[in-house]
């Protein structure tokens, strides 16, 4: 089928039923591609939705002089459901709210910025929005969720690739140990503004310290203070909500 595909004008009538054909006999594989991602936090309409566009695309690249068809559109419509997960999905489990605060948050940056000449804070960028302050911390963190960077989510499918709590364990040993995210959250969220911002920078934006340097206005020698302040704090309170637990149980 596929030599008589190939054969044909693309824009012609019997390519287009013949390549309808094909993919047709070809949509239970894609389910079943679908049916193995479920469970990851997309709906599977979703997911069926993504794996037949990895199909069509497979129809549309296969050469059958290559070799047999099912051994290359089972790994194309597989790296397509992988690429909206990486791209588009949240990796964590977000309330409504925040998914609504989140999208406007790169735009208030940037207001705020270019008026200020400098970086917002949460409470700045809470009230150019009209929200809580603590709906922009929580949507900051959310964020990392929709850049499949949360405290124990990769940005690949590959178990060797680092999670976010390896990256502050890197840093900082005693972080390594924090597994629970939401006290994780609720102890960012009591920090003050300036070392809010540069835990957000630095490990939901990822940039290094020279850039959090320039991008606030101050040395790389105090940022690495702030920092190890924050981190410090973070800990301590890890620590406590630690110790509260083990007492209560």
């Amino acid at each position: 089928m596929f030599r008589e595909l190939r054969s044909m004008a693309e824009d012609s009538v019997e390519f287009e039923r013949l390549r309808e054909r094909i993919v047709e006999r070809c949509l239970p594989l894609a389910d079943h591609i679908a049916r193995r991602y479920s469970g990851r936090g997309e709906t599977h309409d979703d997911l069926v939705q993504v794996a037949r566009v990895g199909l069509l695309n497979a129809v549309k690249r296969f050469d059958p002089e290559a070799g047999d068809f099912l051994g290359f559109a089972v790994p194309t419509m597989m790296g397509e459901v992988k690429r909206y997960f990486r791209d588009y999905s949240w990796s964590v489990k977000v309330p409504r709210r925040l998914k609504e605060v989140y999208p406007q948050l790169g735009t208030a940056m940037n207001e705020v910025a270019q008026r200020l000449g400098r970086t917002a804070t949460p409470s700045e960028l809470a009230a150019e929005m009209g929200v809580e302050r603590a709906d922009v911390v929580e949507a900051m963190i959310a964020g990392a969720g929709f850049k499949t960077l949360s405290i124990d989510f990769t940005s690949s499918f590959d178990d060797d690739t680092p999670t976010m709590a390896d990256r502050l364990g890197a840093l900082d040993p005693g972080i390594r140990f924090i597994e629970d995210r939401e006290t994780l959250k609720a102890q960012l969220a009591t920090l003050p503004d300036r070392l809010q911002q540069i835990v957000v920078m630095r490990f939901f934006e990822s940039l290094t310290q020279d850039e959090i340097a320039e991008r606030i206005g101050i040395s790389q020698m105090h940022v690495s203070r702030l920092l190890a302040q924050a981190l410090g704090r973070l800990r301590d309170g890890m620590s406590d909500s630690v110790d509260g637990r083990s007492l209560a149980g």
